[in-house]
């Protein structure tokens, strides 16, 4: 879906950084909040969890020389807008690796926004109908909106809907199912989806 131009600017106006982020989450949890217009104890237990995974990622996800050198030889400049919030697994999972990619190329910029704070902007990225985040908005160097990726990698997308298609639900075992997918993949499936998006953009007039 190609985004009313204002509604991206407008959406980049309540934009972070990805350290910008980091630190807005941290200074919430400190203060025994998450993101969002809800507050619980279970979403702050989420927000906590997710603080060490990125942790963790931030030190250990290593781009390969196929990913950075396509990365590198990006001719145009592009902008990821990401909409996100603090107690989402798959974005806690996808965030970090998006950052590594953007800080190996001088082509790319991040942007993160939050879900809740955003909704015009989310409803015009839904997922069969949900508000599913992660979401992956690329933005041209005139801020147009030329493709969206997300919630999750393809391989991460048919583990929900084949467990669910056998199960009926989405429940622990399902989240604990996709959360060791991730841990297997490393990210690679997440750069290689994304870096193909940005190739096939380059080639969009």
């Amino acid at each position: 879906m190609i985004t009313d131009e204002s509604l991206i600017e407008k959406s980049l106006k309540n934009g972070f950084s990805y350290t910008e982020y980091r630190n807005h989450v941290m200074q919430l949890l400190m203060d025994g909040l998450s993101t969002g217009a809800t507050q619980s104890e279970d979403l702050t237990h989420y927000t906590t969890l997710n603080e060490v995974r990125m942790n963790r990622l931030d030190k250990t996800i290593k781009l390969p020389e196929d990913i950075k050198n396509r990365l590198a030889n990006l001719k145009k400049e592009h902008t990821l807008l990401v909409i996100s919030e603090g107690w989402c697994g798959d974005a806690a999972q996808i965030l970090p690796i998006i950052n590594k990619m953007a800080e190996a190329s001088d082509k790319l910029s991040i942007e993160i926004v939050l879900r809740d704070e955003n909704a015009e902007l989310m409803d015009a990225y839904l997922t069969n109908g949900a508000r599913s985040i992660p979401k992956m908005v690329l933005l041209d160097d005139a801020l147009n909106a030329r493709a969206s990726w997300g919630p999750r990698p393809q391989g991460g997308a048919q583990l929900i809907r084949d467990y669910k298609e056998q199960f009926g639900v989405i429940d622990q075992q399902v989240k604990t199912d996709l959360q060791k997918w991730y841990l297997q993949d490393k990210g690679h499936s997440t750069m290689e989806e994304i870096t193909l998006l940005l190739e096939n953009a380059e080639n969009i007039e």
